[in-house]
């Protein structure tokens, strides 16, 4: 296995606020705790161990050990539980959302992440314990980012009318997507191991929620994996006071605004990824997640014929906490109450959402996490690098964009030299005598040669053009090389990750494949990974 590195702004997929804050850019101190680096971690153990409590850690670990009742069990994820009830014991979390079969390969990459991330902490601090956390997405309510995964080239989908917390759908008309799944894998070994798992955990579980939390146990239970359902009662009681804070007083709408309206002053080219409403807070029950709205005096659940006055709401919200699901500016929130946790590891648009922020949590008086960018990679198989190493192509020169790509290779494999620059100088120097005769004269003699200099150094530049194109005719076979190998390393123009499930790979590596992705993923090398096996 051959690993290289590549700095994340080099790949050009990435925005320009995820590079600016991974090179630690002054301007964006405010909006986060501590930079991620394994000397951060220091200072943020001693400020969680000051604010979690023994009383949230008693709670968490026995929802832990309600949620894992019907679960097969490691050693290694059970002791991780029964740490959580240790007062050195922290977490690193990521989360993702329920995507069948777990959607694109990325998943692989946030979880391994996290698991890595532990092991280099518990070489740096020995004293404390840390356990690795997945965060199923239970309450969201978006079924169609989650409803399909992609496959060679095919798109497998399950067509399901939905509504509601996508954990509680059953898992009714997944045997259909696996008749044809499995018809397109083939009858390998690697390709019955696919078959199986998938079967095990989607035909086999009554609801997705299930379903998912068997197949991350599968991957990672001999790594220790613990995986929370925040769609739990108990852990949502501790959770009350913070929704009154934001339904009553509107503690993150005040603040992530300004927060926004500061990110805007820094950087016009930040983009806003989560703008927050006056309330941040779906109501959940009856098959139904429909946004909490108040409205002339009163608490109304939208597009229902349900509605609160204040002390009915709160009366609600201690009695049935349960009923109540924090959207994406209210759930980092939740996720720092319940755990004892450090660092929150996620993809871009994740850590762009939660540099939003930071002022919440400070104004709720809850430790704000060091974040993270996940590890994104690049995997190339053997047969792909012999064709990449014949064509003289780069692992920078992948990343390329595809028009970019081929103007380079052609440039460099032409019999000719297409480059015009000589020639560009060659005229600017003609012209250098032209101006010396011109000062000389009125300005409007000097206009004209400005003006001649202008219209044939873009006759060089549009001839230049023209010579390319011509040598892409010619060079046609090699263009069409070019275009198929990085089409295969970047379906659809994007990210290989963002495209591809992680079974194209298992096919190819089989039980090999963790491993693999554990020994090349670094979580703290901030940097995008490409590997060749």
């Amino acid at each position: 296995m051959d690993i290289d590195c590549l700095p994340l702004e080099k790949t050009g997929y990435f925005s320009k606020l995820i590079c600016d804050y991974i090179a630690a850019d002054s301007n964006l101190r405010p909006l986060y705790n501590r930079f991620p680096d394994i000397e951060s971690f220091k200072g943020q153990i001693e400020e969680k161990r000051k604010h979690f409590t023994e009383e949230h850690r008693n709670v968490l670990y026995n929802s832990m050990l309600n949620q894992y009742k019907n679960t097969n069990q490691s050693k290694s994820t059970s002791s991780n539980i029964e740490l959580l009830k240790e007062h050195n014991t922290f977490t690193i979390v990521t989360g993702h959302q329920l995507n069948l079969f777990t959607g694109p390969l990325y998943f692989l990459y946030k979880i391994i992440s996290t698991i890595n991330l532990t092991k280099q902490l518990k070489k740096e601090y020995p004293e404390n314990n840390f356990v690795p956390i997945y965060w199923m997405a239970t309450e969201d309510h978006d079924f169609d980012e989650i409803n399909y995964f992609n496959f060679k080239g095919l798109k497998f989908q399950w067509n399901k009318q939905a509504s509601g917390a996508v954990g509680h759908l059953a898992t009714e008309g997944l045997d259909e997507v696996f008749t044809l799944f499995a018809n397109a894998l083939g009858n390998s070994n690697n390709a019955k191991e696919l078959k199986q798992l998938f079967e095990n955990a989607y035909l086999k579980h009554g609801n997705l929620t299930d379903a998912t939390r068997y197949l991350a146990n599968e991957f990672f239970k001999d790594y220790g994996l613990v995986i929370v359902d925040g769609d739990d009662k108990n852990l949502k009681k501790l959770l009350v006071p913070y929704i009154k804070k934001d339904v009553f007083d509107q503690t993150a709408f005040e603040y992530v605004t300004k927060t926004i309206e500061e990110m805007q002053q820094i950087s016009t080219d930040y983009s806003v990824q989560v703008n927050p409403r006056e309330i941040n807070y779906f109501y959940l029950n009856d098959g139904i997640r429909e946004r909490i709205i108040e409205s002339k005096g009163k608490y109304v659940v939208n597009d229902t014929s349900i509605s609160f006055s204040k002390d009915e709401l709160i009366g609600e919200m201690e009695t049935y906490p349960e009923r109540f699901s924090p959207n994406v500016i209210a759930r980092p929130l939740y996720q720092e109450v319940i755990l004892p946790n450090l660092c929150y590891i996620g993809g871009g648009g994740e850590i762009a959402y939660w540099l939003e922020l930071k002022a919440t949590f400070d104004a709720m008086n809850v430790p704000f996490p060091i974040l993270l960018v996940r590890n994104s990679a690049l995997i190339i198989t053997e047969k792909q690098a012999d064709k990449l190493k014949r064509m003289n192509i780069s692992t920078s020169d992948i990343f390329l964009k595809q028009s970019s790509l081929i103007n380079k290779k052609i440039r460099e494999i032409s019999n000719i030299d297409i480059d015009f620059g000589p020639q560009k100088k060659l005229l600017e120097n003609q012209f250098k005598e032209m101006y010396t005769l011109a000062e000389k004269t009125d300005k409007s003699f000097l206009g004209a040669v400005k003006a001649q200099e202008v219209k044939q150094k873009k006759g060089l530049d549009a001839l230049e053009k023209r010579l390319l194109k011509a040598q892409k005719r010619k060079l046609k076979d090699q263009v069409v090389r070019l275009t198929d190998i990085q089409n295969e390393l970047f379906p659809n123009l994007s990210l290989q990750e963002r495209q591809l499930n992680f079974s194209e790979f298992y096919l190819e590596y089989g039980k090999e494949l963790l491993p693999i992705l554990f020994e090349a993923l670094n979580p703290l090398e901030l940097n995008f990974t490409v590997i060749t096996s």
